[in-house]
């Protein structure tokens, strides 16, 4: 049976995230098992940005990765996790979120929706905030996942920019068809 690769370059460009300073990004990728990585970085870890002038962090953070499989099902989703300084100096979550790789050739952007996970209770709440834990994903690719979501309590925490430069080989050679590409700016 034959494969296809995809190849990916883009960058994790900037966000709006509410109520912080400073924030630095985690990223990972979370992909079927008849997928691999054949060339690239399976995750990374970004600098500590600021706010600029207009409340936007900025990180121009480079991803490149390339996968091999032999078929669609399983499609690889970047997973994104932001952490920041809460006032006691501890690196909290400050937001999740994970979007779908694109499925077209060419440039596109995806703006990535933030959350954070939630107490479940008002006392689970003061003590957490007392303790500086707050709670988060022992492991973030869960986000990616459907099973067990529906239970977990967020709230929402804002954006990030990302921005996608996709190659396929030997797609349409196994039968597959792609759309036509996305423009610059669509979500």
């Amino acid at each position: 049976m034959g494969t296809f690769l995809i190849a990916i370059t883009g960058s994790i460009e900037s966000g709006e995230i509410f109520g912080i300073n400073d924030i630095y990004c985690k990223y990972n990728f979370s992909y079927g098992s008849d997928w691999q990585i054949t060339a690239g970085i399976e995750e990374g870890i970004s600098q500590i940005t600021t706010k600029d002038a207009t409340g936007t962090f900025v990180w121009n953070f480079p991803l490149e990765v390339t996968f091999k499989s032999s078929n669609p099902h399983g499609w690889p989703q970047l997973v994104l996790s932001l952490y920041g300084s809460d006032f006691l100096g501890n690196h909290v979550a400050r937001g999740y979120g994970s979007t779908f790789l694109p499925i077209t050739t060419g440039t596109s952007m995806k703006k990535i929706h933030l959350f954070v996970p939630e107490s479940s209770s008002y006392i689970q709440k003061i003590s957490s905030w007392i303790v500086g834990r707050r709670p988060e994903f022992i492991d973030p690719k869960l986000i990616a996942q459907g099973d067990g979501r529906q239970v977990v309590r967020v709230n929402s925490k804002g954006y990030v920019n990302v921005k996608f430069e996709v190659v396929m080989k030997d797609f349409r050679k196994l039968g597959y068809v792609s759309s036509t590409p996305k423009t610059i700016g669509s979500d």
